[in-house]
């Protein structure tokens, strides 16, 4: 008995207890005003894709032009030179609509921006230039490292450790000890004509469970994004290489004709990939490899939902079968990037993924105001303790006199 008394405190609150507690409270207090941020951040990306659709307007559509040819790899890299000289052009997304326009990412590093650049798909015609981009483009760096380089790196990634260890502290102290009615009630639901401090404790607690899963998926992605030996280890577990498939591409053969990459993506779109809405190109090493690689899908802005990738030979135009664990390498990659975008599952997905962004923000200030309000009791209780104690020995005094 004196065994279990001397492992219990005052309120009988057992060792693990408090332990648990600790390291859910002063971690979190330390890195809270980091892991709002970071989460503010994430929450404004998640529907990136959707903004910048709208924002491009009537420049995502085009007129079809009767007996009508794509235009040239060649020919649309000097429109959208002699538009802008200094663009720099990275990827191409093709879309199976012939009403689409050609979106096209490019980087200005003269004032170092980022845009999509809307073409026309058969005159070649730069129709827009939208910058909406740059805005998620300076977001993600904030919220992956505070637009401070690698120290900003990792003062996001200790915190965003600290974020996951206290979901996983949190789901203890928020389980009840028993099951019972006002236990269920207690714990799943909200009330919401409760006082403050009531109604703030069930918003930490109740949304904080709620929103646990998905907070710590996306808490576990951003540190295997971060760690890269993290990121190697989640993609040989899938029985993926740690080389990239770039790798093992043929190389350019100066001696040969290309087949040009424009014409050739819409055609593979038709033929490899009739169930989905796009394909993107990368632009860069084009000089460099004697193969296109098209990845198919709903083209975001770190990932792709439903992704295929088909590789072709530049030269003959045939199909290059690409060993699995590359494939798998490329595959598990996208995933991690589709589960902390919030890109899986259509809508279902981005919706999760932005409540419990929010609720994430959220967490760090209503713990805080938690703490606040229980270290507040604690110094009204010890003032009310004092004062009884200076009454006593003014009464005692009074009496000896």
């Amino acid at each position: 008995m004196e065994k279990k008394k001397e492992i219990k405190n005052k309120k009988g609150k057992s060792l693990f207890s408090r332990i648990v507690a600790w390291v859910h409270l002063w971690p979190s207090i330390v890195a809270g005003i980091i892991v709002v941020f970071v989460s503010l951040t994430g929450t404004i990306i998640v529907y990136g894709d959707e903004i910048m659709n709208y924002t491009a307007g009537d420049a995502k559509y085009v007129e079809v032009p009767q007996n009508a040819k794509r235009v040239t790899h060649q020919q649309l890299m000097k429109n959208i030179h002699d538009f802008n000289p200094a663009l720099k052009v990275s990827e191409f997304v093709i879309f199976k609509d012939l009403k689409r326009s050609i979106r096209v990412r490019a980087f200005n590093p003269e004032v170092k921006k980022l845009a999509y650049v809307y073409v026309n798909p058969y005159s070649g015609k730069v129709i827009k230039v939208d910058e909406t981009i740059y805005f998620f483009f300076v977001m993600a760096h904030l919220h992956s490292a505070l637009l401070a380089g690698k120290v900003g790196g990792w003062i996001v990634a200790i915190s965003t450790i600290v974020f996951v260890i206290s979901t996983l502290t949190g789901l203890i102290l928020w389980w009840p000890k028993k099951w019972n009615k006002t236990t269920r009630q207690a714990s799943f639901t909200i009330k919401w004509k409760a006082r403050f401090k009531r109604f703030n404790y069930d918003l930490h607690n109740v949304y904080g469970f709620y929103s646990l899963i998905v907070c710590f998926i996306l808490g576990m992605t951003g540190l295997i994004i971060f760690f890269h030996p993290m990121m190697e280890l989640t993609i040989k577990s899938t029985g993926g290489s740690v080389e990239h498939m770039d790798d093992i591409l043929p190389k350019m053969d100066s001696t040969r004709t290309s087949k040009d990459m424009i014409p050739f993506a819409f055609e593979i779109l038709q033929k490899e990939f009739p169930d989905k809405p796009s394909v993107s190109i990368w632009n860069f090493d084009q000089q460099k490899m004697g193969a296109f690689v098209f990845t198919s899908g709903t083209a975001g802005l770190k990932s792709r939902e439903n992704a295929d990738i088909s590789v072709f030979d530049r030269y003959s135009g045939k199909k290059i079968e690409i060993d699995k664990k590359y494939l798998r390498h490329e595959t598990t990659e996208n995933i991690v990037w589709q589960l902390h975008m919030g890109q899986w599952w259509g809508q279902l997905g981005k919706l999760s993924t932005f409540l419990a962004g929010i609720i994430a923000t959220s967490l760090p200030i209503t713990g805080f105001l938690i703490w606040w309000g229980r270290r507040n009791k604690k110094g009204k209780k010890s003032t009310e303790v004092k004062n009884i104690h200076r009454n006593r020995k003014e009464v005692h005094h009074d009496k000896n006199i």
